[in-house]
């Protein structure tokens, strides 16, 4: 526990932003029996967590990365532009490697699963606090397994949640004002960046490294 200019130890302050009361009941409920920390704010909105972050200038900052409007990543990204010692952990539901990286590229500290909270929540705070980066094995290995990769343009990953539709070329090619050729192509280039045997496989693939998922 650092100490405050009197010499009397000083509690980490953590701002969480989640757009589910749940989430922060149960981060609010972690943190109020720690003698070392204390939740300073809460915020649904990226907007808000940006002006709350401001306003608040917490220790540590608990980021979701699926919020309405803005995303979790584009808030890190203007949290750390403003305040680039700023120590974001996100806490997601996303296990994926392509996410894990564009949060990290952003400015995040650290790497949290909502599945693992109860077990890492408290560990992982005070690591990030102490200038530690934070990330689960497995998301550290998927992003070594991927990291030579090309990324999925972000034409070819709305040509990819349309093909998650079930659309077939033709509608596709209607759709996005281009022709069926380039669909085509373009999706050649989505298999052989995932690594994919078929339409379907490069869906699974996308889902299961972060690129969407079937419920957005």
């Amino acid at each position: 526990m650092s100490m405050d200019t009197a010499g009397t130890p000083r509690r980490i302050r953590v701002l969480i932003v989640d757009d589910h009361p749940m989430v922060r009941d149960g981060v609010s409920a972690s943190i109020r029996g720690q003698s070392d920390m204390e939740l300073c704010g809460e915020a649904e909105t990226a907007e808000a967590a940006i002006e709350l972050f401001k306003e608040l200038k917490p220790d540590i900052t608990l980021m979701d990365l699926r919020l309405p409007g803005a995303s979790g990543v584009e808030a890190i990204a203007q949290i750390r532009s403003h305040f680039p010692a700023a120590r974001i952990i996100v806490l997601t539901t996303y296990q994926g490697d392509v996410q894990a990286l564009r949060a990290l590229r952003a400015g995040a500290s650290g790497y949290l699963l909502k599945t693992s909270m109860r077990r890492d929540l408290l560990d992982t705070i005070r690591s990030v606090h102490s200038g530690r980066k934070v990330i689960p094995p497995e998301i550290a290995t998927a992003m070594a397994i991927y990291v030579s990769n090309d990324e999925l343009s972000k034409r070819e990953l709305e040509i990819l949640r349309q093909v998650a539709a079930g659309l077939p070329n033709k509608l596709i090619a209607e759709r996005l004002s281009i022709s069926p050729d380039t669909v085509k192509s373009h999706i050649a280039n989505i298999l052989s960046k995932l690594g994919a045997n078929d339409r379907t496989h490069a869906v699974t693939l996308a889902v299961r490294r972060g690129y969407f998922d079937l419920d957005a």
